[in-house]
């Protein structure tokens, strides 16, 4: 087990070609360097099997269906002479290319698809957290041990590329997507090579949001940017309150905001179905602000005006799925991320105002699905490591 960098010449983006762009490593690399470095393979080993590891592969075989690539090996970039098989963690991916994608692979995946005759796998290759890993038979069988004591890759995690955008309008677009970063335990402050692997940003991609080409993914953007899938009655109930109480000079009570949702329903001869849906919005807002209350996230005297946030939030995650899936390419995906900050920055006035209107809308879209209150808890989770931990961007990016 050794670390160190090199190059193959191949040519290949990710096999092991070197380039210039790397900074200051993520946990993971820095993790898997320590480790290695220090000759501890089973905590390196451990390492590995919590992180998400990619493989490169050509688009054109990713692109047909029921094809399995092989996993191919390529000249050691440490030491001539000696074939390997390289992979990647999320902070070393070389830049995005049209052609070249990159698929995640997991340690007990890499072990079962082995190829015959090689004998040493090298995670980043190129780069200054090169480690190269001994992969013969006897060794194979210490992957699977580590599979098995490992949860896979690690969610519910705030991870920062420390070479990607930190500071100023890219920045603060992509932090706008963090709550769904979070939640999968990836990089937030990325448009790169891929965001959870290709198959899986277009798998996720076709559902739930049922884009397949590029016309339907800009389609989709100007929904999510023209927040039209949030809930128009959720927005138009919670734009009743805000109205009232910039007549009252303070939050209407609950009486006080049903009082003029009935009469606002009434004016408009909102059909019963409909009318029924406004009230039950209602209910949810109550119902989840009081929770957010409860738990501190939300004052006393705060209230949550517009759920745009989930829609925008949404659309940086439906952004970095496209740029993965290849249906956008790093220049549009900028401008787009560029374009959502500043439609957020009109929403807003704060991150936390941002964080909670996101957290918010979570909980009042998915509360039939969430009896258990897992998904509510999960996004409290979320909004407390974005407001509070001292390395999250909301914490480290100026809202305006």
């Amino acid at each position: 087990m050794t670390t160190g960098t090199g190059t193959t010449g191949t040519g290949v983006p990710g096999a092991g070609a070197q380039w210039s762009g790397w900074g200051p490593p993520t946990e993971t690399e820095r993790l898997l360097h320590e480790t290695a470095a220090a000759g501890d393979r089973d905590a390196m080993l451990d390492a590995l099997a919590r992180s998400r590891l990619y493989v490169l592969v050509a688009r054109l075989h990713a692109d047909t269906p029921g094809y399995a690539p092989l996993l191919t090996a390529h000249p050691d970039p440490v030491t001539p002479g000696r074939r390997c098989v390289t992979a990647h963690t999320s902070g070393t991916l070389p830049p995005w290319h049209p052609e070249w994608v990159f698929e995640t692979i997991d340690l007990d995946e890499l072990r079962r698809r082995w190829p015959d005759g090689v004998r040493w796998l090298v995670v980043n290759p190129g780069t200054p957290y090169a480690v190269t890993v001994a992969a013969g038979p006897g060794r194979r069988r210490a992957w699977q041990k580590a599979h098995e004591r490992s949860a896979g890759p690690q969610r519910d995690l705030l991870v920062t590329h420390r070479a990607g955008p930190l500071h100023g309008p890219l920045a603060h677009g992509l932090a706008l997507g963090a709550h769904l970063a979070v939640n999968n335990g990836i990089v937030w402050n990325d448009l790169g090579a891929t965001y959870q692997g290709y198959s899986t940003d277009r798998a996720r991609l076709r559902h739930p949001w049922g884009v397949l080409d590029r016309a339907a993914y800009r389609e989709t953007l100007e929904a999510l940017l023209t927040t039209r899938l949030v809930g128009r009655t959720y927005e138009s109930v919670l734009q009743i309150r805000s109205t009232l109480a910039g007549r009252l000079g303070r939050t209407p009570t609950v009486p006080e905001w049903s009082a003029a949702l009935t009469d606002a329903l009434t004016r408009r001869r909102t059909p019963p179905s409909e009318a029924a849906e406004a009230h039950e919005a209602l209910r949810l807002a109550v119902t989840y602000e009081g929770r957010l209350r409860a738990d501190g996230a939300l004052g006393a005297d705060e209230r949550v005006d517009t759920l745009a946030a989930f829609d925008y939030g949404r659309a940086v995650n439906v952004v970095r799925l496209a740029l993965g899936a290849r249906l956008c390419d790093p220049h549009e995906a900028e401008q787009a991320v560029l374009r959502i900050g500043a439609l957020a920055g009109q929403a807003y006035s704060s991150w936390a105002q941002f964080s909670l209107g996101y957290s918010l809308a979570r909980a009042m879209n998915f509360d039939e699905d969430d009896r258990s209150g897992v998904m509510y808890e999960q996004s409290l989770a979320q909004h407390r490591v974005l407001t509070q931990d001292p390395n999250s961007p909301y914490r480290n990016i100026a809202w305006s």
